[in-house]
């Protein structure tokens, strides 16, 4: 199952990092609905918001329907036809949806048949190993390139930062009774998990149906179009797109993710699983340190509801202190050659 994420970009870059080529083939960024609602995160739980890409025809009938749109939307989907008065009240889960029984189960089989498909986005998420001392979580995402770093570009240049994670979900909306407004809200669909990241799940699922699932995962700009074009690509067809993907990396990350009320970048900072092991260098790793680094510096000069403070709250230490990028940095060590994690096998 999919039950973190991290999504850290501030609302501007965020926009700048899905760019996309429209039917036309000309560049385009979407465009943000409720920006004002949306909130940076390294630790995003269900019942949280987070953002998501649709097509902006389910806005507006006569709009493109390969034109996108952001939305900030509610984790955990809500039925159209739900009767009771409070989100709280519904009966089961949905953050997320298993891919082989979403077109069969009535909370989610309505809104796909209804084109409703979105791509929800992330950092990367969260999965925690079983192990005899307790849980160990792992942060997952794309592999990166090494000039992916959150660097304040002005204008419409194209976007070298983070590579986001682009999953896929579907949305509904729903009507409080004596509302007006409507609540949109997500739910994640999942697959079986791929080889790389089997190994942190142990949990069997039932006969021949594998291991517990991880997100499903679009890669690259051509799944995503199909997923969110609910006009030009039927369901029949997009819902072969949900298969597991080997393209993820991950490295495994302190505890203090467990702690939902966490949200500073040592959520996702890679630690030394072993006391006495020798710690070498990534391309992931570097990677991660040169985006918490850029992160870090300007970040007085934003708005505080555009990042979360790049120090913890929830640790004290003296002055100077320490910030992520430095427990990092002291991580990663001085020598080393990379190796993107990736299990083996």
């Amino acid at each position: 199952m999919c039950g973190r994420t991290a999504c850290s970009l501030a609302a501007d870059n965020l926009r700048r990092a899905c760019a996309y080529r429209d039917r036309r083939g000309q560049q385009r960024q979407p465009e943000w609905m409720r920006q004002e609602r949306y909130q940076p995160s390294y630790n995003k739980g269900p019942q949280s918001s987070g953002p998501v890409l649709l097509s902006r025809r389910h806005l507006q009938q006569d709009a493109d329907s390969s034109e996108r749109v952001l939305m900030d939307m509610r984790w955990g989907l809500v039925p159209s036809w739900f009767k009771q008065d409070n989100p709280s009240k519904l009966q089961f889960n949905t953050s997320n949806c298993r891919s082989d029984t979403m077109m069969s189960k009535s909370s989610y089989k309505g809104a796909l048949l209804k084109g409703r498909r979105c791509v929800v986005l992330a950092d990367g998420f969260y999965e925690w190993q079983q192990q005899s001392g307790g849980k160990q979580p792992y942060f997952i995402y794309f592999p990166q390139t090494k000039d992916a770093m959150d660097k304040e570009t002005e204008g419409d240049k194209e976007w070298k930062g983070w590579r986001l994670l682009t999953m896929a979900g579907i949305f509904d909306c729903w009507k409080p009774p004596g509302e007006e407004e409507m609540l949109y809200t997500y739910t994640i669909i999942t697959v079986d998990a791929s080889k790389d990241v089997s190994f942190i799940h142990h949990r069997q699922v039932g006969p021949g149906k594998g291991v517990a699932g991880m997100p499903a995962i679009l890669d690259g700009d051509e799944a995503i179009r199909k997923w969110l074009d609910f006009a030009e690509v039927p369901t029949q067809e997009a819902v072969k797109l949900i298969q597991p993907t080997e393209n993820i990396v991950f490295h495994p990350v302190s505890t203090f993710v467990n702690n939902i009320r966490n949200n500073t970048p040592e959520c996702v900072a890679p630690i030394e699983l072993g006391a006495k092991k020798e710690v070498k260098a990534t391309p992931s790793n570097k990677v991660m340190l040169g985006w918490l680094k850029s992160s870090q510096e300007g970040s007085p000069q934003k708005k505080e509801n555009d990042l979360p403070k790049w120090t913890s709250q929830f640790i004290q230490t003296p002055s100077p202190k320490k910030t992520s990028a430095d427990v990092l940095q002291q991580w990663l060590g001085k020598q080393g050659q990379p190796a993107a994690k990736k299990h083996k096998a």
